[in-house]
């Protein structure tokens, strides 16, 4: 028998509904595993006279794992069916990735300053952080406008954002 770790449909919660159900008389257990015309069928007459029911009993394990067997046929076909839950969750999923991903500029620059003993370029920032070098540059400056950090310039003539906690003393930038 086919049974799968995400089982949607239970062979226990289906015994109740049958025992509940006059003994599979009513066809509760038909309903719950989707058969929702052999419900109907199943209720008008009794279980078939009884016999139905009987027939239910003892294929019921076989019928709960089609039943799991159809709804991940479903799946797989379809994607998975989201309740209203889901929905939020997996978008909830998606804005803090994005979230995750704003917060972790600052944390490279910090990370990159520390590595080159307080001095960053826009392009190792974008290199490092997977951005484009506008962003690179926009995310520094704005640590240079809060004060964190201050733009001169190496003895070659490059820009460079200097972190002046990480810094040494022996640095090759040009003082101003």
């Amino acid at each position: 028998m086919f049974v799968s770790e995400a089982s949607v449909y239970n062979l226990f919660i289906a015994y109740m509904l049958w025992f509940i159900s006059g003994f599979g008389a009513l066809g509760f257990h038909r309903f719950y595993l989707g058969k929702i015309p052999t419900g109907i069928l199943w209720m008008c007459t009794g279980g078939l006279g009884m016999f139905g029911a009987v027939y239910d009993f003892f294929t019921l394990p076989r019928q709960v794992a089609e039943a799991n067997l159809r709804e991940e046929l479903r799946q797989s076909l379809n994607g998975p069916r989201y309740d209203h839950a889901n929905l939020n969750w997996r978008y909830a999923e998606d804005a803090q990735a994005r979230v995750i991903s704003k917060d972790s500029i600052e944390r490279t620059v910090l990370r990159l300053a520390k590595q080159n003993k307080g001095i960053v370029t826009a392009s190792e920032l974008a290199l490092e952080s997977g951005v484009s070098i506008d962003e690179a540059k926009k995310a520094l400056e704005k640590l240079v406008d809060q004060g964190y950090a201050e733009l001169r310039v190496r003895k070659t003539g490059t820009l460079v954002y200097t972190f002046p906690e990480f810094m040494d003393t022996d640095s090759p930038l040009e003082d101003f």
